[in-house]
């Protein structure tokens, strides 16, 4: 682990996605030292540099990072799609590498991209699915699996002349298939509606709760804070940060002054905020600082809506860990492992 990674160690439960290590009982998922180097034109790039995480049975565990952190490319050592420059990868105890077929009998896979066979209607799709894995006779879990996505009135549909929400359920779908013990899903609500976010997490959380161990990778941070038990975070191909979460969201400081105005903001608190179209987000240590803030408001004449004071979520404590301090403005390279 590099001297400049913060890492938070947490533990839990089974089967509550907190993640309780027990002596003698092996990780759903461990990957042991797992580095990736892909040879460029304009030379090597390291991609994953000694990851080591544990991921416990039963746990919803987030994986996050910025674009290019090697959440993908980890995932696709996990699934058998890469192999790993050094270092190794376990399911359940079986080799990704040495023992494939039995490892990726154990996972569900749901890729970021939106892959399918033209020529199948929907349940066909899934019926060819579950042969990969040797499964027959399943029609009843299918049944299940498609009215818990909604997607029992698609079941005849060419999968041709489904919408690309719909097809990301059907993706879904052929993971859970087999009935594997540890899902994987890589930024599965990409570009999909409401609807199928509530569904698709009402349901994962179901199976998580029945004993379903869960690796999730999404850009929504705020999903990731209402599911997962412990979150891991990637920058550059290194773990900075590993904890439950909200033992994470504790590691925050200060509040968060936020509102909404159709304003420019005056220059001394510009490079503070955080903007996103109307509503401005603008750290504070205490409240002296955020009483600061409001006066410089005034002063420039900005006019404000719908103003709140909150604790930071997920997405300050990631923002935090990502520049390169902790909450408390203390520089990562500063906090002793």
């Amino acid at each position: 682990m590099p001297s400049d990674a913060r890492v938070l160690l947490g533990a839990g439960r089974r089967g509550t996605g907190q993640g309780l290590k027990i002596k003698g009982f092996m990780p759903a998922v461990s990957f042991q030292a797992v580095s990736k180097t892909f040879v460029t034109p304009k030379g090597p790039f390291q991609a994953l540099n000694q990851v080591n995480l544990d991921i416990e049975e039963g746990e919803f565990f987030g994986l996050l990072g910025p674009n290019g952190a090697g959440k993908t490319t980890l995932i696709s050592i996990l699934a058998g799609l890469a192999r790993a420059t050094s270092g190794r990868v376990l399911v359940q105890g079986s080799d990704v590498q040495t023992h494939f077929a039995e490892a990726r009998r154990k996972l569900g896979v749901v890729p970021q991209e939106l892959v399918f066979d033209p020529f199948f209607n929907v349940r066909e799709a899934l019926r060819f699915q579950s042969g990969y894995f040797g499964v027959k006779n399943n029609d009843a879990w299918i049944d299940e699996l498609l009215a818990n996505l909604g997607l029992s009135d698609k079941a005849n549909a060419n999968m041709r002349q489904l919408s690309g929400g719909m097809k990301r359920r059907v993706l879904v779908a052929q993971a859970l298939v087999h009935k594997p013990p540890i899902i994987v899903l890589d930024e599965p609500t990409a570009g999909v509606d409401v609807e199928l976010r509530q569904t698709l997490w009402h349901f994962i959380a179901r199976l998580n709760k029945e004993g379903h161990t869960v690796l999730l990778t999404t850009h929504y941070l705020e999903e990731a804070e209402a599911l997962c038990g412990r979150i891991a975070m990637l920058k550059a191909g290194r773990v900075v940060a590993l904890d439950r979460t909200s033992e994470l969201l504790k590691t925050a400081s200060g509040s968060v002054l936020q509102f909404k105005t159709d304003a420019l903001l005056p220059t001394a608190l510009d490079h503070l905020a955080r903007v996103t179209g109307r509503i401005v987000q603008l750290p504070a240590r205490d409240a002296a600082e955020i009483e600061n803030h409001l006066a410089t408001l005034r002063v420039a004449g900005v006019e404000v809506q719908d103003m709140e004071i909150r604790r930071p979520d997920l997405e300050d404590v990631f923002l935090q860990v990502m520049s390169g301090t902790s909450a408390s403005n203390i520089p990562l390279s500063e906090v002793a492992l």
